[in-house]
């Protein structure tokens, strides 16, 4: 699962009911902090390439020193971002292939939307809240003052960009714990039987309170979104892939390229979160997302 949601929103709130509910969460930010930890090889090529500046006096990164220079251009920009991606990028799969067999894992990124990372997931939560409560909270907890607030929240994506990858919407404008009796429902109604159906190859059973929080952009949008994740998991053996809205909920049409078969992508199906349902045809193991794809041709 893919958890994100905009400065002051409320995301780790979210992600810390989801740790109690039992969930493996990998908190991107963490990570990001541990590849340029003093010692690590990460820090000392940011140093070979920016300079001894960006160190603090006890060898520790000057984040605000770093950001002058790495941000200065996009050419610096794109250095910085070959150093750490790939040092990111490896130790959050360590922290995946480390998680007990059968977790369900949570990776809790502030970015996602900005990375276009939402169809390398099963389900992405998206969490939100009107940008006044965010800025009183950013004003509140963090020391900001209300421009500065509102230059981050401005800085990052929509809440339409944002909508538009979200297959779980989860509104955090209310007063603190508000929100905690939706994230346990979405994780005892969707979370555990969509994880539990994947391991066994099952189809999901339909479960009215599985929808619990979900987007409201309904099956136009819940279309898109498979398309998008069946393009990434099959790569180039589809040729075509269409997506639609239908009354029992999305159907999509995978046409393989030369030489791909149903049977060569039932193997990466379940990426998309599909097992298979027949020989050319696969249905969702997430009770909250009604959806049928065939392949043809």
């Amino acid at each position: 699962m893919g958890l994100t949601g905009g400065i002051g929103a409320g995301k780790s709130t979210v992600a810390a009911v989801l740790a109690r509910a039992g969930a493996t969460v990998i908190d991107a930010d963490a990570i990001a902090r541990e590849v340029v930890e003093p010692g690590t090889p990460g820090l000392a090529e940011l140093a070979a390439e920016f300079g001894k500046s960006i160190l603090s006096p006890d060898g520790t990164l000057d984040r605000p020193a770093l950001a002058a220079v790495a941000f200065a251009d996009e050419s610096s920009r794109l250095r910085l971002n070959a150093i750490l991606h790939p040092r990111i990028g490896a130790r959050t799969q360590e922290r995946i292939d480390a998680a007990p067999a059968g977790s369900i894992v949570v990776q809790d990124i502030p970015l996602l939307v900005e990375g276009s990372m939402g169809p390398l997931f099963h389900v992405v939560v998206v969490v939100d809240a009107d940008e006044d409560t965010r800025v009183s909270r950013l004003v509140g907890s963090r020391g900001l003052d209300e421009s500065d607030a509102r230059a981050r929240i401005a800085a990052q994506a929509t809440g339409e960009q944002r909508r538009a990858v979200a297959d779980v919407w989860l509104d955090n404008s209310g007063p603190a714990g508000a929100l905690d009796h939706a994230v346990e429902q979405l994780w005892e109604h969707r979370l555990v039987p969509f994880a539990r159906n994947l391991a066994a190859g099952d189809t999901a059973r339909p479960d009215p309170k599985a929808a619990v929080a979900a987007n409201a952009d309904g099956a136009a949008g819940a279309a898109r979104r498979l398309a998008q994740r069946l393009r990434v998991v099959l790569g180039a053996d589809a040729a075509e892939v269409e997506s639609r809205g239908a009354d029992a909920g999305v159907e999509a049409t995978v046409r393989p390229a030369a030489g791909a078969t149903a049977d060569s992508m039932a193997a990466r199906m379940p990426g998309a979160g599909l097992v298979r349902a027949g020989a050319s045809r696969f249905r969702s193991a997430d009770p909250g997302a009604a959806a049928m794809v065939d392949v043809v041709g």
